[in-house]
């Protein structure tokens, strides 16, 4: 199947957050981010939404964020496409070295893709993310209804009393666990509908914005 060239992000097709990611009263003020060198090296990927070779990871020049793109991830459903086409998944644990005295969190993450949806069909994007040895994260989803021909965006916030941060001095991997799926729903089963958060030049990827927090001085 040939997909439409998606170079620019325009339309929104939906807007999510669960939590307001202005801090409360009383709630510590946000840390600026390290100087220092931060890299992020993929552990292990493992999917079918993710085969080795088709995920990069980069970090922003000024540390406040990193990307994830994907070329290959792609739920489809439709007359002769097998049903496992129809769930996509890919399940990254990544390695963030930060400079000595810092530690980070993952306050918001924005998703962007491409859907073609016929009219009832469904699409929907999940995701949930945690630290190695700790307690994974409730699932964020978001559900897109046909008829869509458009790129979408979502985006998942965390308010800052909620922070889950890597524990200070400690190396554990940062997983994140996503799913994207695509459904015939109500629409006529003649028609092929997809949801793709893949790039074949990079200009679609997924952004994950750091936390940072120092951490306390060892005596």
């Amino acid at each position: 199947m040939t997909k439409p060239l998606r170079t620019a992000l325009t339309a929104v097709a939906v807007a999510g957050s669960l939590l307001a990611l202005s801090p409360s009263a009383g709630a510590a003020a946000p840390t600026a981010p390290p100087a220092g060198k931060v890299t992020v090296d993929v552990a292990t990927v493992n999917g079918s939404g993710c085969r080795p070779g088709t995920a990069a990871v980069a970090v922003s020049p000024d540390n406040s964020a990193f990307t994830v793109t994907y070329s290959d991830y792609l739920a489809q459903a439709g007359p002769g496409i097998p049903v496992t086409e129809g769930r996509k998944n890919c399940l990254l644990s990544l390695i963030v070295n930060v400079p000595q005295g810092f530690t980070y969190a993952v306050s918001k993450v924005d998703y962007r893709g491409y859907g073609s949806l016929a009219d009832g069909a469904l699409g929907t994007q999940k995701a949930s993310y945690y630290f190695q040895g700790m307690s994974q994260t409730a699932s964020r989803s978001h559900q897109f209804h046909g008829a869509l021909q458009d790129n979408w965006q979502v985006t998942d916030t965390t308010g800052i009393q909620a922070l889950v941060f890597a524990p200070c001095g400690e190396k554990r991997n940062f997983n994140i666990n996503t799913e994207l799926r695509a459904e015939i729903g109500t629409s006529d089963s003649s028609e092929t509908s997809y949801m793709a958060v893949d790039s074949t030049d990079g200009s679609i990827n997924t952004v994950y914005h750091f936390q940072w927090k120092e951490c306390p001085v060892r005596r």
